[in-house]
């Protein structure tokens, strides 16, 4: 039996077509995925990432845990609620997820992982807890269960205000990548889709009055599918996907997140990251010739074949796109043969960040 987050019988009463992700009975679509795209590139569009899960860091030794764990350094964050993107990786630098951490305190933070990966990393964690004065609570199920929507979008978070006016003040200097807490919300101005807007953190009970809210406020309700072409014409990782244990941060794409301006933060992973060497590079295909590329099609280079990890439509190009692990030396510019059904069309290799903030950036 799928689970279900607290706004199930909300997408229900929008149509929505729902479908298993991850575990989760998750709305797809809500009739155009196209249009729901758009949205959010054009106006505003909302989703529910009830699904993603919530932890809460808290004691004295949580900062140096986090700085042993994380291939990105915590330390550099001082400001309450500002927010760090990372890897998490194990001893050989395998990514076990990626994820956002919250900094409240040295002794307080949130972290956010993914839907699919949710257990094996907290099972990971509380293994690294051994020894440190810190403990893991997670947020996703109980009395002190979270709901999360993502309000995304060039008017998003205009209309976010016309929701919630109460939150204006908190939230309107908001840097990118930073929340505030207000009225018991966690809002983030962080996101998956290229676009600026918030994410925001609620208690489970709220979260139907808020997405009627935002609803009323104009912003569209968004499935999955939109989601996944949005983050991918962003030029966005997917656990699973685009990285895995098999992958280091290096292949992914992923070289900015790593930090290791300190020599003596000894991060796990960190001696098979600095040693091993990398077997590939991440770039961008743009499909050429008439066709759609998908993950896990061969793409052939002069200097040997590659694999795309990701492809889709893209609706804001009208092309064919893709993230791709390619042989180190292929440039952007440079143009190479992707098989799909057993025949080579042409792509062009292009830097990975297709869309952002509603502009082309080929």
């Amino acid at each position: 039996m799928p689970l279900r987050t607290p706004l199930y019988e909300s997408h229900l009463a929008a149509g929505a077509k729902m479908v298993d992700f991850a575990g989760w009975d998750m709305p797809i679509h809500y009739g155009s995925q196209i249009e729901e795209h758009h949205a959010v590139r054009r106006d505003a569009g909302m989703f529910d990432v009830s699904h993603m899960c919530a932890l809460d860091l808290a004691g004295a030794d949580a900062t140096r845990w986090l700085r042993r764990l994380l291939a990105n350094d915590v330390a550099k964050l001082a400001v309450p609620g500002k927010a760090l993107y990372s890897c998490m990786l194990d001893e050989s630098a395998g990514v076990i997820d990626d994820l956002i951490v919250y900094f409240f305190t040295p002794e307080h933070y949130r972290i956010v992982v993914n839907a699919g990966t949710a257990e094996k990393d907290i099972a990971w964690m509380h293994a690294q807890l051994a020894g440190f004065a810190a403990t893991l609570t997670q947020r996703r199920s109980g009395p002190d269960a979270l709901a999360m929507i993502a309000v995304q979008g060039p008017k998003a978070r205009e209309n976010f205000w016309t929701a919630f006016p109460a939150t204006r003040a908190a939230t309107e200097p908001l840097g990118l990548f930073q929340a505030a807490e207000t009225g018991g919300w966690l809002v983030a101005r962080t996101g998956y889709t290229g676009e600026d807007g918030f994410e925001i953190s609620l208690p489970a009970a709220a979260v139907g009055t808020a997405w009627q809210r935002l609803l009323e406020a104009g912003v569209k309700p968004c499935g999955l599918g939109a989601r996944d072409t949005l983050r991918l014409e962003a030029g966005m990782n997917l656990y699973g996907q685009d990285m895995d244990e098999k992958i280091t941060p290096y292949e992914a794409g992923l070289r900015w997140t790593v930090d290791l301006k300190d020599p003596a933060r000894d991060f796990i992973g960190k001696s098979a990251l600095t040693t091993r060497q990398p077997r590939n590079q991440f770039q961008g295909l743009l499909l050429l010739d008439r066709g759609v590329l998908r993950a896990h099609q061969k793409v052939i280079t002069p200097l040997g074949e590659g694999e795309t990890t990701s492809g889709s439509f893209s609706p804001s190009l009208n092309q064919s796109i893709a993230l791709a692990r390619l042989p180190e030396g292929i440039a952007p510019g440079s143009e190479v043969e992707v098989e799909i059904r057993d025949k080579r069309l042409k792509a062009r290799v292009v830097k990975p960040s297709f869309v952002r903030n509603g502009k082309p950036l080929l």
